[in-house]
């Protein structure tokens, strides 16, 4: 009596390669909305509001006249004016503001990786030799080259300024 063994069992399952598919789609859209466009959208959103509310309220006391659809015309045409005026500026706006928030978490990872470094360097003698012999070398290298320590500092990365005054 014949039999045949079939061994196509497939390499990967669907369920996991779905899946993987959606994390991957996830990690493509969260990068799409991190470039600021979506911040620009919403400031442009609230100033076109803030501007339609400024001319309904204008608009209001002619269109009680009888004139309701030259008012809903000429509010309509402010709405498009708006958004075409101000999409650049808030293009602008909106990469500057991502710009110094991204400064300002850099900065405090810093500052927060300084004060990890100097809480453990109290803790751990070797840290703080490490420390003041990187004290000793900048005022060495900065005696070399005549300029200032704040001048160096800044022209080289260096941990926060009062991280060296042990």
């Amino acid at each position: 009596m014949p039999s045949f063994v079939h061994l196509d069992y497939p390499a990967s399952h669907p369920g996991v390669e779905r899946f993987e598919s959606a994390m991957s789609a996830a990690g493509q859209f969260g990068k799409k909305l991190d470039n600021g466009k979506g911040l620009a959208g919403v400031l442009l959103a609230a100033m076109a509001a803030s501007l339609l509310v400024v001319a309904d309220q204008l608009i209001e006391t002619w269109a009680d006249d009888g004139h309701m659809m030259a008012a809903w015309v000429l509010l309509w045409l402010v709405a498009f004016a708006a958004l075409a005026f101000l999409a650049p500026t808030t293009r602008q706006i909106s990469s500057w503001i991502l710009r110094a928030l991204n400064a300002w978490s850099s900065r405090m990872a810093s500052l927060r990786a300084d004060e990890r470094l100097w809480a453990m360097a109290k803790q751990d003698p070797r840290i703080m030799a490490d420390l003041r012999s990187a004290q000793a070398r900048t005022e060495n290298e900065e005696a070399q080259s005549g300029l200032p320590l704040a001048l160096t500092a800044s022209l080289v990365h260096q941990p926060a300024r009062w991280l060296w005054h042990v």
